[in-house]
């Protein structure tokens, strides 16, 4: 059977399984598109910018497990993509991005509407292509998909040129896929696991330490058998929250830079720690230094050699999938004759729960101004928890990560690594389009929220029934807050002068807004917004423009030097 690049481009999504591709349609997929036409298999979701396609096709893959795809036009097109591929390849994320590409006679000829996406995505994707021959083209397809998937997780650019995209050859989807040098190591060394098994049965203060890799790896039951077999405390990073129950009584919070007292002195003291999917980055133990300055032994879990050892020494390196190798360590854990020792680890709880008396997430509520933290605990009263929540990023990222307390894996969905403003809401597009009878909220800012307000509008035409918690006030918030604790109270460029009327601007794309200024009436808007299930709902906090984000560790200080609310 022959068929052109543009069919068979849509035949490798349907033998992919693919259910949504999001994209902006451009002279150079105009073939492509002309084919997604054709058929009702893979439905396209049209965005209203490139970046808002590579943001829905990533919530869409975080929340699900399955590969994102987006589609877009050669130039500005993908250069309008690259934010969002850059953030899903930050955060490990599945996704194939297919792009359009001039004719193959005009590559390198300065073309209408020509770049070079293969050089211009190199250094922020896994892999790329660029397809030109349209007999490579069904084979190139199958390996983006499993270079996406397999591994460390991670964006792939195909770039297809016009031409390809027209030209017809024989079809036949390939069944396997061999990349000579490409074999993640999916299963752990048995040695290495029997030697972290003893030094997690012979630890006096253990500390597990859990991030994004659980999510990906779908290991949030072993990680949780593992945590309470062992009895030890455990934390999440900001890309790592559902990985473990934050309602159980060992659960200690998130660590890091805005990560609770608790959490970051149990990781400084321990003296064994289990980092589990997590890449030790700067945003989490601070400074290098300052952390090893207290010896401890550490087991890294990672399927990415390449994170091992990169930042901070470690003792026993476990490479291979998460899931498996958890599995694997709680084999050996169960079977052993040797169990923890009681009486260190209730004093080592004993130590931990003195640094939960800190209290370090306490605030002072108001009644005269809307306090952000009160409206996430809101939040998290109303939906029962039970919510996915998108975020943008700054405070209100940070305040969502600390006081929704997430249970499940994949319902927090953020930006983490490359921190994009303007994700949150395309994000939460992605997730609603994935889980149809699910409650979405998107949680932003009033700077945030308007790098990609025009997908309201994309809302509007595909019904997607988000609540939007914009928490606004009227700054850049955690621009104003550096800028009040390291720069002397200058405000450069961070207050958001001539802000619109949000409300206004939700009405005109056809949705329903409320402005909630009072903190007495927070809960009541939260319950009509939810109760409003086949509408999007933009909530318009005013929140207190003064609240600052705590405990916080300055950049470059230790994770013992943290700043709580308290000390100021």
């Amino acid at each position: 059977m022959e068929l052109t690049g543009a069919e068979i481009t849509i035949r490798c999504l349907q033998e992919e399984g693919v259910e949504y591709v999001f994209g902006y349609p451009g002279g150079a997929v105009l073939f492509i598109y002309d084919e997604l036409f054709k058929q009702e298999t893979v439905k396209h979701v049209l965005v209203r910018h490139e970046q808002a396609a590579v943001h829905a096709a990533d919530g869409y893959a975080r929340s699900t497990d399955k590969v994102g795809v987006a589609l877009v036009t050669s130039g500005p097109g993908v250069t309008n993509a690259v934010t969002g591929i850059a953030t899903a390849y930050m955060d490990s994320i599945p996704m194939v991005v297919i792009s359009g590409q001039v004719p193959t006679s005009f590559i390198g000829e300065d073309a209408f509407q020509e770049v070079d996406a293969v050089g211009i995505t190199r250094p922020c994707v896994k892999h790329n292509f660029l397809v030109k021959d349209v007999k490579d083209l069904a084979s190139t397809l199958k390996k983006a998909f499993y270079l996406a998937k397999s591994g460390r997780p991670g964006p792939v650019l195909v770039d297809i040129p016009k031409d390809v995209s027209n030209t017809k050859t024989a079809f036949e989807y390939p069944s396997t896929v061999n990349i000579r040098s490409y074999h993640p190591q999916v299963a752990g060394d048995a040695n290495l696991i029997k030697q972290a098994a003893q030094m997690l049965l012979e630890a006096k203060r253990p500390m597990v330490y859990a991030g994004g890799g659980v999510i990906l790896s779908d290991a949030a039951k072993q990680l949780t058998d593992l945590v309470r077999l062992i009895d030890a405390p455990c934390t999440n990073t900001l890309m790592g929250l559902g990985g473990y129950p934050a309602s159980d009584k060992q659960f200690v919070g998130m660590l890091g830079m805005h990560g609770t007292y608790e959490a970051n002195m149990g990781m400084q003291n321990c003296d064994v720690l289990l980092a589990v999917g997590a890449r030790f980055d700067d945003r989490v133990i601070g400074n290098v230094a300052h952390f090893n300055s207290v010896p401890r032994k550490i087991i890294h879990l990672d399927i990415d050699p390449a994170s091992i050892s990169k930042r901070v020494k470690v003792d026993v390196p476990l490479v291979g999938d998460v899931a498996n190798v958890l599995g694997e360590l709680i084999k050996v854990l169960k079977s052993s004759k040797q169990k923890p020792d009681a009486a260190a680890h209730k004093d080592w709880w004993k130590q931990i729960d003195e640094w939960r008396g800190a209290n370090s997430l306490v605030y002072k509520n108001s009644s005269e101004l809307i306090k952000p933290q009160f409206v996430i605990e809101t939040l998290h009263k109303i939906t029962r928890g039970d919510a996915y929540v998108a975020s943008d990023v700054g405070q209100h990222q940070m305040w969502a990560a600390q006081y929704y307390k997430f249970d499940q894996p994949r319902r927090w969905i953020n930006s983490g690594g490359l921190g994009t403003m303007g994700f949150g809401l395309p994000a939460a597009m992605g997730v609603q389009l994935a889980h149809p009878d699910a409650t979405v909220a998107c949680v932003t800012g009033e700077g945030s929220i308007q790098m990609n307000i025009q997908e309201l509008s994309t809302c509007k035409q595909f019904n997607l029934p988000i609540k939007i918690i914009a928490l606004n006030n009227r700054y850049l918030g955690m621009v104003r807050q550096w800028q009040e604790f390291f720069h002397g109270n200058r405000y450069s460029q961070s207050y958001m002068d001539a802000l619109p009327d949000f409300v206004k601007v939700a009405e005109a794309y056809g949705h329903v807004g409320i402005l909630v200024e009072k903190p007495s009436d927070v809960e009541g808007a939260l319950q009509e917004a939810f109760a409003r299930k086949d509408e999007l709902v933009f909530l318009d906090f005013r929140t207190d423009s003064t609240e600052n984000v705590y405990p916080m560790v300055p950049g470059g200080r230790g994770l013992s030097e943290v700043i709580l609310a308290e000390d100021l």
